[in-house]
């Protein structure tokens, strides 16, 4: 076994060979900052690599895709929008806003996949990107995995209809609200909420519905999931978007960037420190002109490994 229930030791993360702004995502994204510096891409390759070694050290198991040579992808260092992998083999295929990041969908990462672990079966949302409908996989959605619940604030980018069908097909429990940043409604859930196995890193303040508001806590207090809050600020620092992984020794992790780290309070790292170490890296520049941190980087890999 490679997993446990709600974590993975196996992580896919695409190299990148163009990244920088861009501005085909930046219309419904509010954490993106445009920027003059010519070295984005020199930078985020080493802000990657650091992150890859801070990975093995601790026996973590990244599988790093190279992104090809030519490609004019910005954002292809974001893998986990475009595909998502669950315990039952289901690999899943989403439809991506921007359609430029359509072209992240290689046919080489999937067939990567097949061939090195028990893909059971593919479920693929893309045919929504015909009627201008989305949902950017575990960007949209903050999975629960032991149980299937998927919350998801909804934006441009995570349609409720989409978010109903993987919901019938993989057998989840929906719990959709709306959530608001700068006056717009926030592009991704996971960078408000990050859910692990025993608690929630949650911006509460963010939910502008307090009927919606009272779904998302009961639903984590029924899971009995400690809610340790952020506030908007240290949202803005991607406080929300972290990750919990293992290791190949079992010992958990939660995954953030130093960023997200150093605006936490004292307290609120004793309450995270209480069920598992934290592991952070400095990815900057990829957060600055990206949008998106650590978690958005690390595509979990639920599946079982094939042994010749």
């Amino acid at each position: 076994m490679i997993t446990t229930t709600q974590s993975t030791n196996t992580l896919l993360l695409v190299r990148p060979t163009n990244f920088g702004f861009n501005s085909q995502t930046a219309v419904n994204n509010s954490f993106q900052t445009k920027t003059k510096n010519r070295d984005l891409q020199k930078k985020a390759l080493e802000e990657f690599d650091k992150l890859i070694e801070t990975l093995i050290a601790a026996k973590v198991n990244p599988i790093v895709v190279n992104d090809e040579p030519q490609s004019k992808l910005p954002d292809s260092i974001f893998p986990n929008n475009w595909f998502s992998t669950h315990n039952d083999g289901s690999l899943c295929l989403y439809p991506m806003f921007a359609e430029n990041r359509r072209l992240e969908r290689k046919d080489d990462i999937i067939n990567m996949l097949k061939s090195d672990f028990d893909v059971k079966n593919i479920l693929d949302f893309t045919h929504y990107e015909q009627q201008n409908k989305f949902l950017e996989g575990t960007g949209s959605m903050v999975l629960d995995r032991e149980n299937k619940i998927a919350y998801a604030c909804l934006s441009p980018r995570t349609d409720e209809e989409i978010l109903d069908d993987f919901c019938q097909k993989l057998q989840f429990k929906k719990c959709r609200f709306q959530a608001m940043f700068a006056e717009k409604e926030i592009y991704h859930t996971n960078v408000m909420l990050s859910v692990a196995d025993k608690y929630s890193i949650i911006c509460t303040k963010s939910i502008t519905n307090s009927d919606e508001l009272k779904d998302v806590i009961e639903n984590l207090f029924a899971t009995n999931k400690e809610m340790i809050e952020i506030n908007i600020e240290q949202m803005q620092h991607f406080a929300g978007n972290m990750l919990q992984i293992s290791n190949s020794d079992g010992e958990k992790f939660l995954a953030m960037s130093s960023q997200a780290y150093e605006s936490l309070n004292l307290d609120q790292i004793r309450k995270i420190e209480r069920y598992n170490n934290i592991l952070h890296s400095d990815i900057k520049t990829i957060e600055m002109a990206g949008g998106g941190s650590l978690r958005c980087m690390l595509a979990e890999i639920f599946f079982e490994k094939k042994y010749e």
